[in-house]
């Protein structure tokens, strides 16, 4: 499958992270803020610069086989400014299921650049790639990132409780959904 970067919103030019975005994405993934509610804690700058930034700088995949993913940098046109990023993975190939991931600088949040960016990661599953379902799956106290899947139109499934061990306390994963059929209609 080919799909053509970047991509462009009404505000925000979502591509392949470069080099040089290397500060850009330390200060996203070292904020307390930022990974309260992820499954890493904040990483190092000798992490960042050796795992987090070339595992963004690799070639994207094709999408069609499970663990999958394309991360693309969120960048603000006007200023240029990396404002956060959004991931789509592929969570089950045989069943055409994906995943979505979005984070966000704090001082950007409460502009609708994560929901302007998921949409297009949305469209992204569902037209280019061919999903059937794709889901968002949480930390079910991060109700900010909950409300954001339900303004993109997905719909709370469950909540599983004390489903992981995470930063060493039992926390509820919250899930949510929508089906190509939805998407299509919405």
């Amino acid at each position: 499958m080919t799909y053509s970067l970047p991509i462009e919103t009404d505000r925000l030019t979502l591509r392949q992270y470069l080099e040089n975005d290397y500060e850009d994405l330390l200060k996203l993934q070292s904020n307390d803020a930022v990974t309260r509610f992820l499954l890493y804690d904040n990483q190092t700058p000798e992490r960042v610069r050796n795992k987090s930034l070339p595992g963004r700088l690799a070639a994207f995949p094709p999408m069609d086989a499970d663990r999958q993913a394309i991360t693309l940098a969120a960048i603000l046109r006007e200023t240029g400014q990396h404002v956060g990023e959004v991931s789509l993975f592929v969570h089950n190939a045989a069943q055409q299921g994906g995943e979505i991931g979005f984070v966000f600088h704090p001082e950007f949040h409460g502009h609708g650049y994560a929901a302007e960016a998921s949409v297009e990661v949305l469209r992204l599953g569902f037209e280019e790639f061919g999903m059937h379902r794709i889901i968002g799956r949480l930390d079910a106290r991060n109700t900010g990132s909950a409300n954001l899947l339900k303004r993109l139109g997905m719909r709370h499934e469950g909540t599983f409780v004390k489903n992981e061990f995470l930063k060493g306390e039992w926390t509820d994963e919250a899930v949510y959904a929508m089906l190509a059929e939805e998407w299509s209609k919405r």
